[in-house]
């Protein structure tokens, strides 16, 4: 059976590097599946649940904001945030949930709105994480 080299990458140190059955990914316009042979493409992440399957074992992980690149036989993934279960305080990013929406209220900048939009998208995919492996 063909497979995927799949690369996770954050700015401190590459994350994941294995060969997978398949990759699902939060893509801007939705969620891609790529398996073995897949058209090339480079795409952006929004932050969300990355789902790894292999030898019929399935990984999922927190990913924030980044890029994709995928090739027939790779898929390159550079993100600011990959985090498995394991990994992921629920606490903090309850606190981060709340931070964020209570930022929300005030008056802010387009860019300062964006900012805590990514980051409140990033905690509440962390919680989703957490909470899927512990229900």
């Amino acid at each position: 059976m063909t497979t995927l080299k799949l690369e996770i990458v954050t700015p401190e140190t590459k994350i994941y590097s294995e060969d997978v059955d398949m990759v699902t990914l939060p893509g801007s316009e939705g969620e891609l599946g790529v398996y073995p042979r897949h058209v090339p493409l480079l795409t952006t992440l929004k932050p969300g649940e990355l789902r790894v399957l292999k030898s019929g074992r399935e990984t999922i992980m927190a990913i924030g904001e980044g890029f994709v690149e995928i090739k027939t036989d790779a898929v390159s993934v550079l993100t600011d945030m990959a985090l498995e279960s394991a990994q992921i305080d629920i606490a903090a990013a309850e606190a981060a949930v709340e931070r964020a929406r209570a930022a929300m209220k005030e008056d802010h900048s387009v860019d300062e709105v964006a900012a805590i939009q990514a980051s409140l998208q990033k905690a509440l995919a962390q919680l989703r994480v957490k909470r899927r492996r512990h229900s």
